[in-house]
């Protein structure tokens, strides 16, 4: 449970800890923070975004609750170096885009009196670094949480006070499976269309002519190239079935577009049209409860 005199720790003030510790802060939490980057440091405690920073992790002793901003793998190894330094009976949570490998590769090393709960904040924008950091991000986003077997009911009931305090406005428990499958579709495989389109030949030339449709579809193109490659091996499985799935569908359009197939083509435009409709209305949902 998280109360005022709660201790928070974030290691990586990247995007997503910057964030993290801009909204916890406004909400006059403590909270410490590490990082091998000095300068991001120095600029957050300047900022009062947190009470204290340091590049030893031996600061985040004083915490209760610890988020790892780190990229999986990253993640992964901190624990096996540095858990020493987590004081007994604090709850360590995550930001990870995929859950299964990386709560089985945290769980198998963690000690035993310190409890980990897999979270996703589906918050996540193209741009990198604290600069680009913003509490602002997680209104109206979605909070996942992702409890492992041997997950407290405390420490999932804590997950959800943190989402709250955030200011998440739709918070989701999900199991690791059901996570990376949904993940699969809905993030992995729209990246690896739009940096597929932009890969597909060098249109740059093009760019004077572009409309709002070429824009939106490729806005996230603009990729973070030493994160997603992790995060794509990772979900190696649910995201080919996707890909497998969208290539067949493209390939079935090329062939009612070759055989003047009208009445087919408008099926599949009205049929996506109507699936797009429900995507609104669960936005629309989401801008009333802010």
């Amino acid at each position: 449970m998280i109360t005022d005199t709660t201790v928070f720790g974030i290691i990586g003030l990247g995007v997503l800890g910057g964030s993290y510790a801009k909204a916890l802060s406004a909400k006059h939490y403590k909270v410490l923070a590490v990082d091998i980057n000095t300068s991001a440091l120095q600029e957050a405690e300047k900022n009062g975004w947190i009470t204290e920073g340091s590049m030893d992790p031996s600061l985040l002793s004083a915490c209760d609750i610890v988020v790892s901003c780190l990229y999986p793998h990253t993640f992964i190894n901190w624990i096996k170096e540095h858990q020493d330094v987590l004081k007994s009976g604090c709850l360590l949570s995550d930001v990870t885009g995929v859950k299964r490998e990386v709560m089985q590769a945290v769980n198998q090393q963690l000690r035993k009196d310190v409890e980990y709960i897999a979270c996703h904040p589906m918050a996540g924008r193209e741009s990198r670094g604290l600069a680009y950091a913003d509490e602002k991000r997680f209104h109206g986003a979605n909070f996942i949480i992702v409890p492992g077997e041997n997950n407290t009911a405390a420490a999932i009931a804590t997950a959800h006070q943190l989402a709250e305090i955030l200011g998440f406005s739709r918070i989701a428990e999900l199991s690791p499976e059901e996570h990376d499958r949904m993940i699969g579709f809905l993030s992995q495989l729209t990246h690896v269309i739009a940096v597929s389109l932009m890969n597909v030949a060098d249109n740059t030339h093009l760019a004077a002519y572009t409309g709002d449709s070429f824009r939106d579809l490729t806005r996230i193109a603009n990729i973070n190239e030493e994160l997603w490659p992790e995060l794509f091996v990772l979900n190696k499985d649910n995201l080919s079935r996707e890909i497998d799935a969208f290539v067949a569908e493209m390939k079935s359009f090329e062939k009612l577009i070759q055989d003047e197939d009208y009445d087919r083509m408008k099926q599949k435009l009205m049929l996506a049209t109507k699936r797009r409709k429900a995507f609104n209305k669960d936005q629309e949902k989401g801008e009333e409860k802010k």
